[in-house]
């Protein structure tokens, strides 16, 4: 089974990449949904994060806070300390979850599965990948999609963008580039020119 690691800012659109990638039966793994579950109850990777960086940012529900961990972590003194730690910490669990997943996939014979990291490069999961392909977006159109799915400010929505890797350093990184400004109909376009790529030449 070959696979692919899917990645790109914040707001770039991955998990619409990922949609249509689903339709033509090849399944995907969004590391971002891992950890969501990983932190949405009592675990070892919330454990972490809470001795880390403050039982502050576990909700009254017992589920973690993206808000306050992310008001830590992309804004005030250090930040880039903080966020450095946040993804080392969270990495092992998310990566571990994402194998077992891979796994499952191969027993059921996929021919090929996704790995969705927004954080491919920085966790090291690259170099697990038999190939990569990178979504890339105007910065308008990534800094509206954030504020509208985060529900967060556009100043935080910058800092985010900010934080992470420019689109230049991920494009020469990657075998395939995929650009998600438009529409529908164009994302799936370059979506089939690419998976018919991987089957003649991967």
């Amino acid at each position: 089974m070959k696979i692919i690691g899917l990645c790109g800012g914040s707001g770039s659109g991955k998990g619409s990449v990922c949609d249509v990638f689903r339709r033509f039966g090849i399944p995907s793994i969004d590391t971002d949904a891992v950890y969501h579950e990983l932190t949405s109850a009592n675990g070892e990777c919330l454990a972490a994060l809470a001795k880390e960086f403050g039982s502050e940012i576990i909700s009254e529900r017992g589920s973690l806070d993206r808000k306050k961990l992310g008001a830590i972590v992309f804004c005030g003194e250090n930040s880039e300390e903080k966020l450095d730690k946040l993804n080392k910490l969270s990495h092992k669990f998310i990566l571990d979850e994402t194998r077992r997943r891979l796994d499952t996939y191969s027993q059921l014979d996929a021919p090929m599965a996704i790995v969705d990291a927004p954080l491919l490069f920085e966790s090291g999961f690259d170099g697990e990948c038999d190939l990569l392909i990178c979504v890339i977006a105007d910065r308008e159109t990534r800094i509206a999609r954030i504020m509208a799915r985060d529900n967060i400010s556009r100043e935080s929505a910058e800092q985010r963008i900010a934080s992470q890797m420019s689109d230049e350093d991920i494009i020469s990184r990657c075998n395939f580039v995929i650009y998600n400004n438009s529409d529908l109909d164009s994302l799936t376009d370059q979506i089939i020119r690419i998976i018919d790529e991987i089957n003649k030449n991967f």
